[in-house]
């Protein structure tokens, strides 16, 4: 027995009118729960739609070129009622890149695909327009770059933002030119990257990256070169609000909501970020000119780690909310981030990012910004050290902070202050009240 169904674009955030650039499928084709039906692309990401059913494509109700919306029709899918699946929320396959969301990136998203070293193509290799999306040709423009030039590797011959900063950096290169001295007018005179067969030296495996490590691998470098880093260290001693935090841990028993070190940094940051508002800022630009949009709100991104990579949840407006509430939230999305249900809105928006390395270890690193945030905080493990207190030595718990921040934002006497402050709430939490 079977039944003729309706698939539509399911939550996609808040995203709407977005463009169609790939049709997946076509009447007949025999699809599974999560197989791709679609590719829509944003300003921020592009996200291949799954399917809610399993069944045959009966009509196809989209095509490229068109604008989709939540709710919209896809497609009707002929559908076998006796063996049919339970829906599962195809939000969940989606992941945006963190271009500018933040996501940092998510378990299940869609393979974009490869990307492909840029190279440089002659202005008259084609009269046709280059297709590239109008956040794509904003981009160019900001950086100087004719999008004739460059050569496209997305799907379709779709121009991805990855391709224009090929471009650029393929650009740098070039500068320097025989003749002229290396190392003047910052013209970079970079080697080719080795080409090594590993075989001939031992046996080897190839392993394939996870879909979230491709496609965050690519953020991260765009990131790394276009930001310029900068990072401060401090070190805070959390004695008390450990003992603070173990002692609610305590009354609550068992059963009740498990106070973590991460919860009390969020909402310290967010009191430290009202205090120093550039750092909850990001660049824009208005009629080609620079502007900083600082923003009145504090969604709070946080790294969790998943068997596929790291992930960037965000908690929305953290300075209504309290530490219990916060943890709550915490768990939730850690949860969805390992099984690999977060969706766009899980990871949209945020605009400051912490990124904790406690429960693992070390003594410091410096975290990558999460663009288009201007600053993250980066936490390693607290340890225990002797500390003088005027009288003698006492064991204190020490936890290292390390703060990155965006240079063409903020300086370094604004970081430093940053931490202080930060680092004063942390030491005593009563002054978060103040």
């Amino acid at each position: 027995m079977s039944e003729i169904r309706e698939i539509q674009v399911p939550d996609i955030g808040d995203f709407k009118d977005l463009p169609v650039i790939e049709v997946l499928v076509k009447p007949g084709d025999t699809v599974a729960v999560d197989d791709p039906l679609l590719t829509l692309e944003s300003d921020k990401a592009s996200m291949d739609v799954p399917s809610s059913e399993a069944g045959v494509v009966v009509s196809v109700n989209i095509k490229e070129g068109d604008r989709l919306s939540q709710g919209s029709l896809i497609l009707t899918l002929q559908v076998a009622v006796d063996t049919l699946p339970a829906a599962q929320p195809a939000a969940s396959s989606f992941v945006e890149t963190q271009a500018e969301s933040g996501a940092r990136e998510v378990v299940q998203p869609p393979l974009i695909g490869a990307v492909k070293p840029a190279t440089v193509a002659p202005a008259n290799a084609s009269a046709r327009a280059p297709h590239a999306s109008p956040s794509v040709r904003s981009y160019a423009r900001k950086l100087g770059v004719d999008v004739s030039r460059v050569q496209a590797t997305g799907k379709g011959g779709r121009m991805l933002r990855e391709d224009v900063e090929r471009f650029v950096k393929d650009a740098l290169v070039r500068l320097h030119s025989p003749g002229q001295p290396a190392g003047h007018s910052g013209r970079l005179d970079l080697l080719p990257w080795p080409e090594v067969d590993f075989a001939r030296f031992g046996q080897i495996e190839k392993v394939a990256l996870s879909r979230i490590k491709k496609i965050s691998g690519a953020n991260l470098s765009r990131n790394w070169v276009m930001i310029p880093h900068v990072t401060n260290n401090e070190e805070v001693d959390i004695t008390e609000l450990e003992a603070f935090r173990q002692q609610l841990n305590q009354e609550g028993g068992k059963e009740a909501v498990k106070y973590t070190l991460l919860a009390f940094l969020i909402k310290a940051a967010v009191a430290t970020l009202k205090a120093f508002p550039a750092f909850n800022s990001s660049l824009g630009d208005e009629e080609g000119e620079p502007i900083l949009i600082v923003k009145q709100y504090y969604h709070i991104g946080f790294a969790a780690d998943t068997p596929n990579g790291l992930v960037v949840p965000v908690i929305r407006d953290v300075d209504q909310k309290g530490i219990a509430q916060i943890v709550s939230e915490c768990a939730e999305l850690a949860r969805k981030a390992r099984d690999g249900k977060l969706g766009p809105a899980d990871m949209s928006g945020g605009t400051f990012t912490v990124s904790s390395l406690g429960g693992i270890g070390g003594t410091g690193f410096n975290p990558i910004i999460n663009a288009p945030e201007v600053a993250i905080l980066g936490v390693t493990r607290a340890q225990i050290r002797p500390c003088w207190d005027g009288q003698a030595f006492a064991p204190r718990l020490i936890l290292p902070l390390a703060l990155s921040w965006d240079h063409r934002v903020v300086d370094g006497a604004a970081a430093a202050r940053f931490l202080q402050h930060l680092a004063g709430l942390l030491a005593d939490f009563r002054r978060i009240t103040l």
